[in-house]
């Protein structure tokens, strides 16, 4: 590791993938700068090595030269970022598609999905329930649709979302669709196409929900502009401001 400053410092770039971030934080270059890794390590890095940002939330992080990545599927991500630097989108696209992976997922994005955020329902009901909206987001999943199929009260379907996963119905079915627009996007979909086969419907329903939950606009399939960062994996599948309603899930 004697060398390892050396040929950083001669690098246009330092790299690092999961927890490779540990030997650049040791050699002292991410002191001073934002860097992520595998969030079961985050914790431990941050606590090691106080002078780095740590991020435990994104895939990966660029800082300066330092680029730094989550777990090795993440790292592929962060290659596919480089080449597209260095060669363009089409480049990176060509290779996405040798390898059969998305194109890219952008290093702001959660290293977590709500499917992966959301806490496994006690009730079997509320799990039966759940698994349907993740197997098939563009389904019908109103509330009486939905406490229909589960043979219960609206009230009471009500009741086991805020008692168990700490949020409403429609808005952790909205998360659903969103998570799942936001996929079909970075895969090339268009926006009309994205919020068809996600269930959100139409354009303007699917730029609204971005703006409640994110604040910046959706990505263009036709560009690289970056897919907003999802909230904080330790955070319930996140309410909007309370100022703001959201409309009923259909």
């Amino acid at each position: 590791m004697s060398s390892g400053p050396l040929d950083a410092a001669r690098a246009r770039r330092v790299a690092s993938v999961c927890s490779g971030a540990f030997v650049l934080a040791a050699l002292g270059q991410l002191d001073g700068h934002r860097a992520t890794t595998h969030w079961r390590h985050a914790p431990a890095l941050a606590r090691r090595h106080p002078l780095v940002r740590v991020e435990p939330d994104a895939l990966h992080i660029q800082d300066g030269r330092y680029h730094t990545s989550a777990g090795i599927s993440a790292g592929i991500d962060l290659a596919l970022a480089l080449v597209e630097q260095d060669y363009g989108a089409e480049a990176a696209r060509a290779i996405a598609r040798e390898l059969v992976v998305f194109m890219q997922r952008p290093g702001g994005q959660s290293q977590f999905s709500t499917a992966l955020a959301t806490p496994p329902a006690r009730s079997e009901v509320l799990r039966a329930l759940t698994d349907a909206v993740l197997a098939d987001p563009a389904a019908d999943h109103a509330l009486p649709t939905m406490a229909a199929s589960a043979a219960v009260s609206t009230r009471h379907l009500t009741r086991l979302f805020q008692a168990e996963l700490h949020t409403t119905p429609a808005r952790w079915v909205e998360r659903v669709r969103l998570d799942r627009a936001r996929q079909l996007l970075l895969d090339g979909h268009s926006v009309t196409a994205a919020a068809r086969h996600s269930g959100l419907g139409s354009d303007e329903t699917l730029r609204h929900a971005f703006a409640r939950t994110w604040a910046p606009r959706p990505p263009s399939s036709a560009t690289a502009s970056p897919v907003p960062t999802t909230p904080r994996a330790d955070a319930p599948p996140g309410p909007p401001p309370p100022q703001r309603r959201l409309p009923e899930a259909r």
